[in-house]
């Protein structure tokens, strides 16, 4: 395991095996950037490894909450600027206090919770291809999880005060970040496939009604 002030990484958690079952889903997942259904019973099965490793070396009750799935090939290149992801998946909505943005997403309701909120949850890269700047790795402004909830139009300005990582990773690597840190990525310079799925794990109950996606 290594780590640094704004991220871990468990390099080379998953092996081949597992990776394939992987590969398999993600030939399947439909477009690039689009959600999944982590609670889909081969999705389950496959992603079972990634919670286990979490849970043994760092979020002993991490469970998955929410999953979109990334890739950018010779036929998929896209760039995103600096920003933040600060939705939620939720199994029903309810009208509480700090919680807005409300949308429906295939059958799935989610939205913007109050700041709080984001500290039970981490955002988790799993890598299925080495990544680099060459074929579009993700970035991160290390440590900018500190500014709280920083406005689209603020977050270039803001990511610029932090140290920029590159997220270099080899397939089965997985990083675990905290969920309001700053990220980009480049579009790609190569078509060297750059896949990757993006978990969102939770550590505690969201407050009664609400209640995460799955449970």
């Amino acid at each position: 395991m290594q780590a640094d002030t704004s991220s871990l990484w468990l390099r080379q958690a998953l092996q081949e095996p597992a990776l394939q079952r992987l590969d398999r889903v993600a030939a399947t997942a439909g477009k690039p950037g689009g959600r999944v259904d982590w609670t889909e019973p081969d999705l389950t099965h496959a992603l079972a490894p990634v919670t286990a490793a979490l849970q043994a070396d760092l979020l002993p009750n991490a469970r998955l909450v929410r999953a979109v799935w990334f890739t950018k090939d010779a036929t998929a290149n896209w760039g995103v600027a600096w920003h933040q992801d600060r939705v939620i998946a939720v199994a029903e909505r309810h009208e509480i206090p700090g919680y807005r943005n409300w949308s429906l997403k295939g059958d799935v309701w989610h939205c913007e919770p109050p700041l709080p909120i984001f500290a039970m949850l981490r955002f988790v890269r799993l890598h299925l291809d080495d990544q680099d700047a060459a074929n579009g790795a993700m970035e991160i402004a290390r440590g900018s999880e500190v500014e709280g909830m920083v406005p689209e139009t603020k977050a270039a300005e803001v990511a610029a005060r932090y140290p920029m990582e590159p997220c270099e990773a080899r397939r089965g690597d997985i990083q675990v970040l905290p969920m309001l840190v700053l990220h980009r990525s480049h579009p790609a310079r190569t078509a060297v496939p750059r896949r990757a799925l993006r978990l969102d794990y939770a550590v505690a109950d969201l407050p009664a009604p609400l209640a995460w996606r799955g449970e």
